[in-house]
This record gives structure tokens, sequence and C-alpha cells, in this order.
């Protein structure tokens, strides 16, 4: 609909085949030493900052020759689930006890690096990861090649989990640790453009009133700035018009999941 409504051949503001930001990029340069070294390396960042796009580049740049890139999302299940989802991302079928599971992804691990492989193992939202849990899985990680390396993406709160004395044996095992910052409003603005480039969008499709209310509502988060351009486009195709002025900018930032200071209504 925004397509056909603008005149455009790809969708605007997709991240599908956008290069990564320099903060990024150097973040996922790191990852990519580690991946041949092993380890154990903390991604964090508030939500929206971009632990995900350095994660599916990672995924979807890896040499299947050289480097499998194992994920695993589902944090908040128990340890035996996880284990199942370990035994379906490496194709080895979940019976008998966690014994024998655990086993048979300590051979696969072998295996695979006997076929000159690097492992990587991603766990996704890890700051939801209960420590129990994470703990068994650390000691399961121990018994696969040296080079294997385990990285955690999550919320600054997992730091200061594994900064608590009882989890010194996590913290102690860490060879990389990385906070994804926001964006200063300079390189927001530069995103936004970059992305209105990359659809075929003329840089005046937003006013520059508009475009400066757009790079301050989204406070340095990249989703943020994404999904509020985004619906500013959708206001502007509801109003049949392709210039975005800040009337439409203020009509996105009156729903309530974009206010703050929201007074609940009792009715």
């Amino acid at each position: 609909m925004i397509r056909a409504f603008y005149g455009l051949e790809r969708n605007p503001f997709s991240l599908d085949d956008s290069p990564l930001l320099a903060q990024q990029q150097e973040i996922y340069d790191t990852l990519r030493v580690h991946c041949q070294q092993g380890g154990l390396c903390l991604i964090l960042g508030v939500p929206g900052t971009g632990k995900t796009r350095i994660k599916e580049t990672l995924k979807s740049q890896a040499d299947q020759k050289r480097l499998l890139v194992v994920t695993v999302g589902r944090t908040l299940h128990t340890y035996t689930n996880t284990i199942k989802i370990l035994c379906q991302a490496f194709s080895i079928e979940y019976e008998g006890s966690h014994f024998k599971c655990e086993r048979r992804l300590i051979e696969e691990a072998f295996s695979l690096n006997r076929q000159g492989k690097m492992l990587v193992t991603v766990i996704d939202d890890a700051h939801l990861l209960e420590m129990q849990i994470f703990r068994k899985l650390r000691l399961l990680f121990e018994d696969f090649p040296k080079n294997h390396n385990v990285i955690l993406l999550g919320q600054p709160t997992l730091m200061s989990n594994i900064a608590l004395a009882v989890n010194e044996d996590v913290r102690s095992r860490v060879t990389y640790s990385v906070l994804v910052r926001r964006l200063n409003p300079d390189d927001t603005r530069a995103f936004l453009l970059d992305q209105l480039d990359r659809a075929g969008l003329g840089h005046n499709t937003f006013t520059e009133a508009a475009l400066d209310l757009v790079v301050r509502s989204a406070e340095g988060v990249l989703r943020r700035a994404r999904n509020l351009a985004l619906s500013c486009l959708l206001e502007g195709l509801r109003a049949r018009t392709k210039t975005i002025d800040i009337d439409p900018v203020n009509r996105v930032l009156v729903q309530p999941h974009w206010r703050k200071d929201l007074d609940l209504v009792q009715y």
C-alpha cells in the first residue's frame, strides 16, 4: 500500500538489505574474531538499539562451510526445552535423558570441529534466562571444542546479574562485552535520510521541522526512529499527501504507546 501510493519498488525503512551502522559494524567485526578464537561474548543494550541486526548479519553472512551459527531465542524455557532447541538446531533427535542428549550435542560439536568448522551459539534475550539454567548450559559448553564461541544478547540488566558474586564463575569467563549505545541526533538523522534514499524517496519527503521532531522523539533508539518514520508515512497516505510536515508526526506521537506522561483515565 505504501509502495503503491508513493510509487516505490522497495518497502521504505526495510532493514533487510541495509548495511550495518558504524557502531554495529565494529561490534560485528570483533565478534568475527572471537568466532575463530572462542569465548563468551556479551552484547548489551536497551531494546531497539540494533542487537538483533548484528545477530542476523552474523547468521546471514556466515560461510556455511566454515562457520555454523546456532541461535536460541526462546529463553524463557526450562533447561529441558532449551536442550531440545539446541538438538533441533544441530539436527539431532531429542530422545532419552539429559545426559544422552548432552553427549550427542558434544559429539556433534566435535564432529563439526574435525570438519574444520567454527561453532557459534547465540542466546538472544539472555537477560530473561534464569542463571541456574545458564549455569547448566555453561557446564555443557565447557565440554565443547575450545574455539566454540557463545554470544549472549540482552539488556544491560544481564551484566548486573552476572556481576553478582554468586555468578563470578560466569563473569570470569567473559572474553568480550560491549554496550550498543543509542545513536546521537546526527547519526539518527543520517540513518533516516539513508533509508529514504534506499527507498527512492526524496529528502524533502519530511519537512525540516518534521524530521527534527522525529529525530528528537526517537531518543537515539534505532527501532523507534524506524517505526515513527514509517507511521508518519502511513499518516501521509491516510491524508493523501506525499509530504510529511509536523502535523502527521504529532498525530502519531499522541498515540498512547509514544507518550511517557500518559495519565490513565478511570472509567
